[in-house]
């Protein structure tokens, strides 16, 4: 059965970039079709300034909107990256397989590490080398799949080079992933800034819906979104990003396609008021399963120790089977060390 892999990073409130983009694509077909990991990926929240309890808040609130949009802990399994040990044992070997060079050639780790030394701050060694960390998570389990956003297609690449590359190098021992992306949907922009991804861990502000926000505040925050020059809807994402943008939410939840979309309106009035009428459709049944996650919080800690203990079951063979091709001593049980006495006597 294909193993599918894929985490979100608990460093700001998800939005509804990360609902059409990923999560609902992952509780719809995901957990249905394959053997399905998801992932709080909480260590990756850790590469830049933060605030630890707002790290531990919105790591439960993340888990909660991933159950509140339809994930199964029956169908899938659901756990927090910090409480699964083998993360970070295999990290470090693939450290000692990559490369400074392939690091600093990421265009994450470029940019984030320029807006913190224009704010004045030091960059963490950790932002530098958590795509390998990324790596970690996803070749412990042996995933065949991993589904990304555009803007992490890199880092699945690096996954891949560094899995051929240990193989090559060590004799077989990881799958090599592949990236997948949805068609519609997968790169949501910001309302304000429709050439800016809508992202969550920066940006603040009327350009961002996310999936928490109230009806009135959504219709609010579309109906302000920026549009372009002209009057004709064209679905023209490199001349027309704004309206572009528009028709890809509105197409994201009502199933149709953009440039179909285009012809049917005269205005950008009334595509901002079915867009935003149909996001608020599509954040309706989160918000209502979300308000009844948070009133049994006992349910949602129930899972997250299930789903650790699933997968460190599923990491653990891979992660010892990489120690043991990479040369390190396996650890000696209590039986094994007297026979090791015993002999050297």
């Amino acid at each position: 059965m294909t193993r599918v892999f894929s985490g979100i990073k608990p460093t700001g409130h998800l939005t509804l970039g990360n609902y059409l983009g990923a999560m609902r694509r992952w509780a719809a077909v995901d957990q249905h079709r394959a053997d399905s990991l998801f992932c709080i990926v909480d260590l990756h929240a850790l590469t830049v300034d933060h605030d630890p309890a707002r790290v531990r808040r919105l790591s439960r609130q993340a888990a909660t909107l991933l159950l509140a949009s339809g994930l199964d802990p029956e169908l899938c399994t659901v756990f927090v990256q910090s409480h699964v040990d083998e993360h970070t044992r295999l990290s470090y070997v693939m450290e000692c397989v990559a490369s400074d060079g392939e690091m600093r050639r990421m265009i994450q780790y470029r940019e984030k590490s320029a807006r913190e030394r224009a704010r004045g701050g030091s960059v963490r060694l950790s932002l530098l080398t958590y795509p390998v960390l990324m790596a970690a998570d996803i070749l412990a389990y042996g995933a065949d799949e991993v589904p990304v956003g555009d803007d992490q297609t890199q880092h699945v690449e690096l996954t891949r080079d560094l899995a051929v590359r240990f193989n090559q190098r060590y004799g077989h021992t990881f799958v090599v992933p592949r990236a997948t992306r949805p068609a519609v949907g997968a790169r949501v922009m910001n309302l304000q800034e429709p050439t800016s991804k809508m992202g969550k861990s920066e940006d603040v502000g009327p350009g961002i819906v996310y999936l928490l926000d109230e009806p009135d505040v959504v219709r609010k925050k579309v109906m302000r979104a920026v549009t372009d020059s002209g009057r004709d809807v064209e679905y023209d994402p490199e001349r027309r990003p704004g309206v572009a943008n528009l028709l890809e939410i509105l197409a994201a939840c009502t199933g149709g396609e953009p440039s179909e979309l285009s012809g049917v309106y005269e205005s950008y009035g009334d595509v901002k008021r079915d867009t935003a009428e149909a996001v608020v459709e599509v954040l309706r049944p989160v918000q209502s399963r979300h308000r009844e996650l948070c009133a049994d919080p006992g349910f949602v800690e129930g899972v997250l120790r299930e789903g650790a203990e699933r997968a460190r079951a599923m990491a653990r063979p891979t992660v010892d089977a990489a120690y043991r091709a990479i040369g390190l001593l396996p650890a000696a049980t209590e039986g094994r060390a007297e026979a090791v006495v015993d002999t050297a006597r």
